[in-house]
């Protein structure tokens, strides 16, 4: 199967976060206009060799909204030079509260964008103040009523386990989510990553993680979201059709600085230093820093962890036609291992339980 999926990587913000990993920075004087040079050219050769018309494109960041609305719109025009669009095709864009405009939602509307997906984090203020958002909770307000008031799909990531953060403050966070109208809700559990601020925090300096997420589990089917993956709920026909194809082990081309892709099993990640990333490009080659084509065993444990981050799991006859019987076996086997409740196991498949995935990294890291 052709890639039909599209990442583009957006190196730029503000300003780092506390928590955040993701390759991106203070864009300097001229380096706006020199990605998106390098990017036109990288999609170019990607598009060269993947001629099938895009299902799904997902522009994330980093901060797609650092670009300005004249640069989205050149943006937008490599795009649909390069690429053909499906009809009905999904295209998300991902906000920050406070650099996302009004003109940057009527560009997005005049061009083709379905979705938004904005880093709210949390609506209370002390807690943004913390984690080093450049936003308050009533710039997060008022970007998701803008947003759902052009009429787009909104999503807010919320982030749990924070220090210092209480069951009610996260209840709080939740329950404004719930009730602003957001088709769909994504939820995070902090975790320090190596390189960032917060890096050195202990288990002791972090936030409960379990019992802010059991709430959720249970509060936001309530209110009409449907949990259809780890971190994830929609309401019904608002889920994430680019991430579904990710869990699915679907194929995607990835552009611009840091982006990964995967196609015909090989995975590839560019170069992440925008300068290099330009230099690369200008030498005419692909601005690949790594790659690697999976084993066969490899491939399906990979996949086998991908499906089973949905609440629908593995689905026994796709896995076996794709990667085989042993290996179906194989990752049975290995979920086998754990208590009845936290799996279902029946003639279509395998897959968590609500309680399962409450302690999913266990479950993967027995398959991996």
């Amino acid at each position: 199967m052709p890639a039909r999926s599209l990442y583009i990587h957006v190196p730029f913000c503000e300003r780092k976060c506390n928590y955040c990993a993701f390759v991106s920075s203070v864009p300097e004087s001229g380096e706006r206009a020199l990605y998106l040079e390098a990017l036109s050219a990288e999609l170019s050769m990607r598009a060269k060799k993947h001629t099938a018309p895009l299902e799904t494109c997902y522009i994330g960041g980093g901060t797609p909204t650092m670009l300005t609305p004249s640069q989205w719109r050149t943006l937008a025009a490599l795009l649909e030079k390069n690429f053909a669009f499906a009809a009905g095709a999904e295209v998300t864009v991902e906000a920050n509260p406070n650099s996302m405009t009004s003109e940057h939602l009527e560009v997005w509307k005049e061009w083709r964008v379905t979705r938004v997906s904005i880093g709210v984090q949390s609506f209370n203020d002390a807690e943004l103040s913390l984690m080093g958002r450049v936003h308050c909770a009533d710039e997060a307000r008022r970007a998701v009523s803008r947003a759902l008031s052009f009429g787009f799909d909104v999503n807010a990531d919320l982030i749990f386990g924070l220090p210092g953060q209480t069951f009610r403050s996260w209840g709080l966070s939740l329950r404004e989510a719930a009730h602003s109208g957001l088709a769909h809700i994504s939820l995070y559990q902090l975790t320090p990553e190596e390189g960032t601020p917060w890096e050195s925090l202990g288990p002791e300096e972090l936030g409960d993680g379990y019992a802010p997420y059991r709430w959720a589990q249970w509060y936001l089917p309530k209110k009409g979201y449907t949990q259809y993956e780890i971190a994830n709920f929609a309401r019904p026909g608002h889920e994430s059709r680019h991430n579904i194809n990710y869990w699915q082990n679907g194929e995607y081309i990835g552009a611009g600085p840091a982006a990964a892709g995967y196609i015909s099993g090989r995975r590839y990640k560019n170069i992440g230093s925008l300068a290099r990333y330009a230099e690369c490009i200008k030498s005419g080659a692909l601005p690949e820093a790594e790659s690697e084509t999976l084993a066969p065993e490899k491939r399906a444990r990979e996949a086998a962890v991908l499906a089973l981050r949905m609440s629908s799991g593995i689905c026994a006859e796709n896995f076996i036609k794709e990667q085989g019987l042993d290996n179906y076996r194989a990752v049975s086997a290995a979920v086998e291992k754990f208590p009845h409740e936290l799996y279902e196991k029946d003639a279509c498949g395998v897959r968590l339980t609500k309680k399962g995935m409450r302690v999913a990294n266990m479950i993967w890291s027995d398959i991996i």
